[in-house]
C-alpha cells in the first residue's frame, strides 16, 4: 500500500488514468469492437447474422459466461487473414497506449481460428507483428500467451500446442479459458506438465463461475503461476493463506464479472476485501468490446463503486508489474516510474 498523503476524491480518477500499469488478463479476440467486425466481415465477405453495428451491440445482454461466448465465437469468424489479426491487436494497443498501459500480455485462441481452416502461421503473423510495432511505435511492451478452450478435449489442445511448436519463440506461455463448469483444470494436466517442460509460462481461469477447487486444482494438477479471475477464493481461508503467503497473483476483471452475473453489481465485488487480505491481485479488461471497458474504465468504475483510494490505486498497479512475466530489471524499472507518477500527483495536489 502507498504510505504517502492520499490524492484528493476529485483527482483520483486523473490518477487511476495517469499512472503507469501492466494488463495481464485481456483476450485479444475480445477486444474486438463490432465497427471493426463489419469492417473485416465486408474486406473478407462474411455474411454475419447481424444487419448493423448496433444490432450486434444489442446483442450484448449476457446472462453468463456461456451466452457470452456464443457471441465471441460468432465474431471470431471474420478473422481470416493476416492483417486481420494484426488490425484487432493494433486496435487494442492502441486504447492500451490511451489507458497508460506500459505492459500487456495478450490471451489469444488459435482453436477458434484453427478449427475454421486458418493456418497458425496466419494468427501467430498478424499478432506478432502488431506486438512489434506496438513496441517500436508505442513503447508497450508484451507477449502472447497461448490458451486452450477448456470446452474441448486435451488431446486437442495437445495438437494445438505441436502445431504452435514452430512459433515458439513468439508465445511465452500458456492458458486455459471458455466454459469453465463442467471442465476442471486437472483435465488438461498432460498438456500443461509437457508446456512446463518447454519452459513455458502457465496460467489458467479458474474460480470465474467454477468453485474454489477449480483455484486448487488449477495450482496442483497443472502448476500455474497465476490465476485469472480467482474470485471465488474467498470462500476458502486456506486458501486464502496459500496465495498469499506465495504471493501467487489473480489477474480479476471487474466489470466483466458483473456483465456475467458472477455479481450482481459492481458494489457487490470483492475485489477490495481481496486486497485487504494481502491477495496479489491485479485489475484487467478481460474482453472489453463485449463487456463495456477497457482498463482504465475498470479502475474508474471499480473505484468509484467500492469507494477506493489512492493506496489501494497503488497496490494494484504495483501488483500489475509484480505479477507479470517480464524480467525483474524491467519491473523495477516500472516501480519507479510508478512511484515517480504518484509523487507528482500528491505534491501538486
Amino acid at each position: 500500500m502507498y504510505k504517502a498523503n492520499a490524492v484528493s476524491e476529485n483527482r483520483l480518477p486523473e490518477l487511476l488514468k495517469a499512472m503507469p500499469k501492466a494488463e495481464l488478463h485481456i483476450h485479444i479476440e475480445g477486444s474486438l469492437e463490432p465497427e471493426l467486425i463489419f469492417k473485416l466481415a465486408k474486406r473478407n465477405q462474411v455474411n454475419l447474422p447481424y444487419s448493423s453495428v448496433e444490432e450486434l451491440r444489442g446483442a450484448y445482454a449476457f446472462t453468463n459466461l456461456q451466452s457470452f461466448l456464443d457471441i465471441y465465437y460468432a465474431g471470431a469468424s471474420v478473422l481470416i487473414k493476416e492483417e486481420d489479426f494484426y488490425d484487432m491487436a493494433w486496435e487494442y494497443f492502441l486504447k492500451a497506449s490511451r489507458d497508460n498501459v506500459v505492459h500487456a500480455e495478450l490471451f489469444f485462441d488459435p482453436q477458434t481460428h484453427t478449427s475454421r481452416g486458418i493456418a497458425m502461421s496466419t494468427i501467430m503473423g498478424g499478432l506478432s507483428r502488431a506486438c512489434r510495432e506496438a513496441s517500436e511505435k508505442l513503447n508497450i511492451s508484451s507477449a502472447l500467451i497461448l490458451c486452450f478452450l477448456r470446452h474441448l478435449s486435451e488431446e486437442e489442445a495437445l495438437l494445438t500446442l505441436d502445431e504452435a511448436l514452430p512459433f515458439r519463440d513468439q508465445f511465452i506461455g500458456v492458458g486455459l479459458d471458455s466454459s469453465e463448469l463442467g471442465h476442471p483444470p486437472e483435465k488438461f494436466a498432460k498438456v500443461f506438465a509437457k508446456c512446463k517442460g518447454l519452459g513455458l509460462r502457465l496460467v489458467a481461469h479458474a474460480g470465474e463461475e467454477g468453485p474454489t477447487s477449480y483455484i486448487w486444482s488449477a495450482l496442483e494438477s497443472l502448476g500455474v503461476e497465476r490465476i485469472d479471475h480467482g474470485v471465488q477464493s474467498l470462500g476458502d481461508p486456506a486458501l486464502i493463506k496459500y496465495l498469499s503467503d506465495k504471493r501467487l497473483p489473480l489477474t480479476v476483471c471487474p466489470l466483466s464479472n458483473v456483465k456475467l452475473k458472477v455479481f450482481s453489481k459492481l458494489s457487490d465485488h470483492n475485489i477490495g476485501q481481496m486486497l485487504d487480505q494481502g491477495l496479489c491481485v491485479t485489475i484487467n479488461s478481460d474482453d472489453p468490446a463485449y463487456f463495456g471497458g477497457y482498463i482504465n474504465q475498470n479502475f474508474l468504475e471499480t473505484f468509484s463503486a467500492l469507494g477506493l483510494g489512492t493506496s489501494q490505486a497503488y497496490a494494484f498497479a504495483r501488483n500489475s508489474f509484480e505479477a507479470s512475466f517480464a524480467s525483474t530489471e524491467q519491473k523495477e524499472k516500472w516501480f519507479h516510474a510508478l512511484k515517480l507518477c504518484f509523487e507528482s500527483f500528491i505534491e501538486n495536489d
